[in-house]
């Protein structure tokens, strides 16, 4: 497994038009001058990795907010990714409703894009406006109209589950306007709050495991009855629609990871950029990297791909670690089997929504000391 090509290729743009109150990813204010040094060292950075373009599958643009570049910078960014984008199956781009103009949707058609992410979190006009996000829910609605007309079919949209006053009344109004979307993926995470974001200043509180457990347990209900499958722990699709780079991190397998901040996994290795935009911009990308320890090796693949309705395929885990599955878990796996929380099938294991909800102490159970 650790052989197998690395097909999948991750790209940080960490620019964003405003910092928003529950955000930690590796962003900053975006300023031209900034960002025109930030896709030079970008373009170093890839040509860096000499990867085999015809190998890459996936491609995920991601940030901060890709779509917050200036049309001649995007354009700019889309040539860059161009020779790597040849042979992909899915090449996603993070959008911000305000900032996804027919322009940018129609440069990003032309380039091969063929996957949206649009960052909605919320479809209450006052909750956006009290977090710091700059559009509004008939914004949405105007992006995801304009996409369509473009010719987008492979939309997600990003929902977060536990913010100030959304208790089940608005999660609920939220499910139904995004569904009203007729969007093929939904993506809904947890709050959480991180040191030095505006939440953390303010103390606001994450919702507690009751409460965070009572609202998923409402979208999965909800999405559930209108044919979405939950697939993996915080994501539900139409049938055939699952994020296939995504997949590449639940499975375990190696990706290129380029830009501020941004991880990967190559060679065996796992790797973080800086955060750091001036070390970046004068060609000082790598942070940290560590060799992964067959132990690590281990939990890393059990632990992601229980995040999944896949699971741990007997045969991958096999061919990876030189010995069965059943044999090697076999008492623990069919304690949790009978608790509800795990499935064991003919050639896999993979998790209930119980499951899913308490992942950590199955892990825990399973795999601990």
């Amino acid at each position: 497994m650790k052989n197998k090509p690395v097909e999948a290729l991750y790209i940080h743009i960490p620019f964003c038009e405003h910092i928003c109150d529950y955000c930690d990813f590796p962003k900053l204010q975006y300023f031209r001058n900034f960002a025109i040094d930030y896709l030079d060292s970008l373009k170093k950075e890839l040509d860096s990795y000499q990867i085999d373009k015809k190998q890459i599958k996936t491609i995920y643009v991601g940030g901060g907010t890709p779509t917050s570049l200036e049309n001649d910078l995007f354009l700019e960014l889309l040539k860059a990714i161009k020779p790597y984008a040849e042979d992909v199956l899915e090449y996603t781009f993070e959008a911000n409703p305000e900032s996804l103009s027919i322009e940018k949707l129609s440069m990003m058609k032309e380039y091969g894009v063929n996957r949206l992410s649009i960052g909605v979190e919320s479809t209450d006009d006052w909750i956006l406006k009290a977090i710091n996000r700059h559009h509004t829910f008939s914004d949405v609605k105007t992006a995801i109209l304009e996409a369509r007309k473009i010719g987008f079919n492979n939309i997600n949209v990003d929902l977060i589950i536990g913010l100030p006053n959304v208790l089940k009344t608005q999660l609920n109004k939220d499910l139904d306007n995004i569904l009203s979307l007729n969007v093929e993926h939904i993506s809904c995470y947890s709050l959480t709050v991180h040191p030095n974001t505006v939440f953390f200043i303010k103390h606001i509180e994450e919702p507690n495991g009751d409460i965070s457990r009572e609202l998923y347990d409402l979208v999965e209900e909800k999405l559930a009855s209108n044919g979405f499958i939950h697939y993996e722990i915080s994501n539900w699709c139409k049938k055939g629609r699952e994020s296939l780079h995504n997949f590449t991190y639940w499975k375990d397998e190696q990706y290129y990871g380029v830009g501020l901040g941004a991880s990967g996994y190559v060679d065996n290795k796992r790797y973080v950029n800086t955060r750091n935009i001036q070390k970046y911009n004068s060609g000082d990308f790598l942070e940290e990297a560590e060799e992964v320890s067959d132990k690590d090796d281990l939990i890393y693949f059990t632990m992601l791909n229980l995040r999944t309705n896949r699971g741990i395929v007997f045969e991958e885990f096999e061919e990876r670690f030189k010995e069965s599955f059943m044999n090697k878990y076999k008492e623990k796996v069919e304690k949790l089997a009978s608790e509800n929380l795990l499935i064991i099938d003919k050639n896999r294991i993979y998790p209930t929504y119980n499951g899913m909800m308490i992942l950590d102490q199955i892990i825990l159970e399973l795999i601990g000391e």
